[in-house]
């Protein structure tokens, strides 16, 4: 991949809704991965589109939602829609790449809640069909397709900075078997925080924080950090967890975690359905000390996946991500029906 693939950016539009994107916050993904690809020195850019294997459509999801979104006035998302769609149509007709393939050798990324709207609101219900939509909020319930869609992990990035792990505490040295602090977001962090807060020692579960406890040293000395699914299946924590050194404890349902062609999240991770939060001890305990340590050794491992680095380096996340639309690009056929 990395001596062959080649990403066209369109030039078309102009900021803040196309070619600018946040650079921090849990939405930071979007402009980071957009200033990789369109800064023009990474080996991955083309400069020509007939040298391309994919074409990424500069929008920035988060940014069309802040600038023309009007909670006061209306819920409806027909701006974003309608937004996306006008700049889609001014590229099918004016290139003939869209046209050649309907869109399946195109990529749309970002890691704003809406973004899946688009394709699933749209009017003209074909027209994202086949796109490639890399998105954190990976819900195979809503609509998600693994076999083409790719699932980007959701990192809380600081702008202009890069974003790097910590092994924190040696495994014998983690005296917290589980932890997660944060407010209710969402039926299953609602029911965490009802099942397990104040309830036991062992299973730390605040909804906030006290004063005294740091949150990164808590997962730092954490065996398992808890990352439960908000009102969007995605969690920050996951990755914060992988910074940490700590098993992740996924509980989410219909999620697609990232980079999951070639990361086998069950050698690394405990996945934990909704409707077993009130299991979450049991189901801890007994996982026996080698198979813990074997976990805990694999999140080290992985974490180079997860770096964000600015300019990009082998392995991290930008060129996992790229990895990811990479196998569904040479998987699809030239026109998808």
């Amino acid at each position: 991949m990395v001596k062959r693939f080649m990403v066209w950016t369109y030039w078309e539009g102009e900021p803040p809704l196309v070619h600018e994107g946040p650079t921090e916050s849990i939405y930071g993904i979007e402009g980071y991965f957009m200033q990789e690809v369109e800064k023009g020195n990474t080996s991955f850019s083309a400069s020509h589109p007939d040298e391309a294997h994919v074409f990424f459509l500069p929008i920035s999801v988060s940014n069309i939602v802040s600038r023309l979104y009007r909670p006061l006035v209306t819920y409806a998302r027909d701006l974003l829609v309608t937004t996306v769609n006008n700049y889609t149509h001014l590229i099918s007709h004016k290139h003939p790449f869209w046209n050649r393939t309907n869109g399946a050798d195109h990529l749309l990324l970002s890691c704003h809640d809406w973004a899946p709207d688009i394709s699933k609101e749209n009017p003209d219900k074909q027209l994202y069909k086949n796109i490639i939509r890399a998105l954190c909020n990976a819900n195979k319930s809503e609509q998600f397709n693994p076999s083409k869609d790719v699932s980007i992990p959701e990192i809380n990035l600081r702008a202009s900075e890069s974003s790097h792990p910590r092994q924190g505490q040696h495994p014998q040295n983690r005296s917290v078997l589980a932890f997660f602090a944060g407010g209710i977001h969402g039926s299953i962090r609602e029911t965490l925080i009802q099942t397990w807060k104040g309830k036991d020692k062992q299973l730390q579960v605040y909804e906030q924080l006290p004063p005294n406890l740091n949150y990164l040293e808590m997962m730092e000395r954490s065996k398992f950090c808890l990352c439960p699914s908000g009102f969007e299946v995605a969690s920050p924590r996951t990755v914060e967890a992988i910074y940490a050194g700590c098993v992740p404890v996924i509980i989410a349902d219909a999620y697609e975690p990232p980079f999951s062609d070639v990361l086998d999240w069950s050698k690394f991770s405990v996945r934990i359905p909704s409707e077993k939060i009130w299991e979450l001890k049991k189901v801890l305990q007994s996982v026996e000390e080698g198979k813990y340590l074997r976990m805990q050794r694999r999140v080290i491992q992985v974490q180079r996946h997860f770096e964000v680095n600015r300019p990009a380096k082998a392995y991290d996340v930008f060129h996992m991500i790229l990895h990811s639309v990479w196998l569904r690009r040479i998987n699809i056929s030239s026109i998808r029906a």
